[in-house]
């Protein structure tokens, strides 16, 4: 409830006295900052391009007060977003004003705003007002919750403040009317879409809190429908994990993989929001492009999902086949026993010799090979044998030196035995003299050059053309392969492998096999390697990439969020949590289901949950947070012109009603250059058509293709032509549907031409 006159006077003067004093810190801040500046300029000078401790020293604290100078200058339009009073036991009461960052005062020291994800702060998100306590790191503070207030800040001026009882759910019944309790979460909702994803710090719900602050060191997987806000959560989850374990983990050490370029664009303003850089963002393609040094084109999914979608070709089938067969347990599988395979052919191995002397005998090698170094990758398994027989190398080379004197000696006394002295005799033990340092210096000098050149040519030279001699060598293939796959979808492969390499393309689902053999065979490399990964729009990877990003995690530290209601790639993705969580983590993990939607109004969600309940799951309907607005409108058109002309009526629509987001969605990307032929000739407004490569975009006026909407949210949805013939009663098309369906903030439209779509007919 909005709060009284006398207490928001209070707090208005409040606001204004913090206002003040960030004033004076940035000020405090800009000097430091300048002097360090010179300082380190007058150091580079005297340092002359030598190390410096002193100029280190210095630089290092310069990044730092220059980052707080960051924090204060962002903090100052709006230092904090809400106020806790809480007494602790035996103590007085204190208030206590929540930010995006903690401001301390540079003279006293004192925290004048708590950062949001310090443990008391969790009071403001999951406490309730009476007796309560929060977690620290070494136990429980009790007391006394006995205020939650919220502010509305806006241009840097307190709008409006509410008081919060219990945070428990927003929604509540007032007969048959359903209200928004929560006026603070209700307004934030309310506003229009931007570009970028924004932070949710001043509205973050309890059960989103819950998986923000959840363990690291475990798999955390969260289905959440569609705008339950799951992207946004893992991201300040990533922002709670650097605040929580500073001293451990740093930007670098973390990995965020997203679908495409555009959806990288649309979260990127998030993290550098919440005080985070360096963190690497990558789709796994591109990931992936960097592991195995790729230098060709990628097919990528999408593109292959485009093919699917506009080509009816014969080999469709097929494709699916071999899309879903290479994202399997069943893939991995056979790869593992391509890698016994190799193993097998690997241990074949000859003595290490020089000049007829073994310097080190095979049975010991493939002893050192295939057990005692069997928990290491393959050519590692080398290296180190390798650098355990370079220690023993001066040994071995003195036992052979023995070797060569004792024999040298043992000829010269049998000549010296059997021919009298004279010149031939003495020449023939002067050769032999010569011939025996000879020996030792070849020995010598050869040794170490037979070792590096043994284990030069033991070693695989590149791993990346494993997968194509697996399917182009047939004792291989008859080998490892056996029986599992059918002729047919064998041959298929083949082909396409041989194709892509043709080509200088490499098809994105031969990159899992291809880097899981590199990492079996070469290891993982250390810059591959991150103390945390979040995965996005989880359930569109296939439980073998699971395995890839698996090798590249420590400790088991994962935040996965996705909906298998939006599985769009559901050939070859996550289409039971239950099943991947037992397959891929051996039912270790903690799952969470998140069914309260925050994007869009009630109409909106219970339309799309119409479709979603014709899918084969066993999911929730989303739940709308009560907020109300207009019903989605299914609309005829007789044509193109027709369409434009009812487009352009929408958008004057959302422009008078503030709302200047609007997307029109085609299936697929060739639909969308249609719609943008017939949209520049008829329609009075400029439309730009969004492609999977594109980075950074405008999404005030754009056409999109249905795939590419995932993550991706719009004051206005414009469905063209939703009929029987675009979208009809496969499970492929009730999910593309139900994601399109699940896009708008508030204003949904829905066009067909000739038949409605059987999946609308009766929503």
């Amino acid at each position: 409830m909005t709060i009284d006159k006398k207490e928001f006077e209070f707090e208005k003067d409040r606001l204004n006295s913090t206002k003040k004093w960030i004033d004076n810190e940035i000020n405090i801040i800009n000097k430091n900052d300048l002097d360090l500046q010179n300082k380190i300029s007058e150091l580079r000078k005297q340092a002359k391009g030598r190390y410096n401790e002193e100029l280190e020293t210095t630089q290092k604290l310069y990044n730092i007060t220059h980052k707080n100078l960051e924090k204060y200058t962002e903090a100052k339009d709006q230092p904090y977003f809400a106020r806790i009073d809480f007494r602790e036991k035996y103590r007085d009461n204190e208030s206590y004003y929540i930010g995006k960052f903690g401001l301390g005062d540079s003279k006293t020291g004192d925290e004048i705003v708590i950062d949001w994800r310090s443990p008391i702060a969790d009071l403001y998100y999951s406490g309730t007002q009476g007796e309560t306590s929060y977690e620290i790191p070494d136990g429980f503070v009790d007391g006394t919750l006995n205020l939650k207030r919220k502010f509305l800040i806006r241009d840097s001026k307190l709008k409006d403040a509410f008081d919060e009882g219990i945070n428990e759910i927003i929604l509540k019944s007032k007969g048959e009317d359903n209200v928004l309790v929560d006026e603070f979460l209700k307004i934030n909702l309310e506003e229009s879409v931007s570009s970028k994803l924004k932070d949710v710090v001043a509205t973050i719900q309890k059960e989103q809190n819950d998986i923000i602050r959840a363990s690291k060191n475990s798999p955390l997987i969260v289905q959440g429908s569609a705008g339950s806000g799951k992207t946004t959560i893992a991201l300040h989850r990533l922002a709670y994990l650097l605040y929580k374990y500073s001293k451990t983990i740093s930007g670098n050490n973390i990995l965020v993989i997203a679908p495409n370029k555009l959806f990288l664009d649309y979260i990127s303003m998030v993290l550098p929001s919440l005080g985070i850089d360096k963190v690497r963002q990558k789709t796994f393609e591109e990931q992936a492009v960097e592991i195995l040094q790729l230098k060709g084109k990628i097919l990528t999914k999408d593109k292959k999902l485009t093919g699917l979608l506009e080509e009816e070709d014969k080999n469709n089938k097929l494709m699916l086949e071999s899309s879903s067969l290479k994202g399997s347990i069943l893939y991995k599988s056979i790869m593992d026993d391509y890698i016994s395979y190799i193993e097998t052919k690997d241990s074949e191995i000859e003595d290490i010799k020089v000049d007829k002397y073994v310097l080190f005998y095979s049975e010991d090698i493939k002893r050192l090979f295939i057990k005692d170094m069997k928990h290491l990758p393959i050519d590692k398994r080398k290296d180190e044998i390798k650098r355990y027989f370079m220690i023993k190398f001066n040994d071995r080379i003195l036992e052979i030196m023995e070797k060569v004197v004792f024999k040298y000696e043992y000829n010269i006394a049998r000549i010296k035995k059997l021919m009298e002295d004279g010149p031939e005799r003495r020449k023939k033990i002067i050769e032999l003299y010569d011939e025996r340092d000879t020996s030792k210096k070849y020995i010598l000098k050869s040794a170490k050059h037979n070792i590096e050149e043994y284990f030069e040519n033991w070693k695989h030279k590149d791993t990346k053309e494993l997968i194509y001699k697996l399917f182009n060598d047939e004792n291989i293939f008859d080998n490892v392969v056996k029986n599992n796959i059918s002729k047919e979808l064998s041959q298929y492969i083949k082909d396409e492998l041989n194709h892509s390499l043709e080509k200088g393309i490499v098809d994105s689902d031969d990159l899992s096999s291809m880097i899981y053999l590199k990492f079996r065979i070469e290891g993982v490399e250390e810059k591959f390697r991150f103390k945390h990964i979040v995965i996005d729009e989880a359930q569109d990877y296939s439980p073998f990439q699971y395995y890839i990003i698996k090798d590249m995690a420590k400790n088991n530290s994962y935040t996965i969020v996705g909906d298998i209601g939006q599985g769009i790639y559901y050939y070859k993705g996550v289409n039971d949590w239950e099943k991947f969580i037992k397959e891929v983590f051996n039912n270790e993990g903690n799952y969470v289901q998140l069914t309260q939607s925050y994007r869009s109004t009630v109409e909106i969600i219970d339309f799309a949950n119409k479709v979603l309940i014709k899918q084969k799951n066993s999911l929730k309907p989303a739940k709308p947070v009560l907020r109300h607005g207009a019903k989605p409108e299914i609309k005829e058109f007789q044509n193109n012109k027709d369409f434009a002309c009812n487009l352009d009526e929408i958008v004057n629509h959302c422009e008078k009603i503030g709302k200047s987001n609007v997307a029109v969605i085609g299936k697929t990307y060739e639909e969308c250059k249609k719609i943008k032929g017939f949209l520049k000739k008829y329609s009075n407004y400029n439309w730009n058509i969004i492609k999977d490569t594109d980075k950074n975009v405008n999404l005030e006026k754009i056409i999109i293709p249905s795939y590419m909407t995932k993550g991706l949210e719009f004051d206005c949805s414009v469905i063209y032509n939703c009929d029987e013939g675009n979208y009809n009663d496969s499970e492929f098309d009730k999910k593309i549907l139900y994601v399109v369906l699940t896009r708008a903030l508030h204003l949904e439209y829905i066009f067909y031409n000739k038949k409605l779509s059987s999946l609308l007919s009766d929503v």
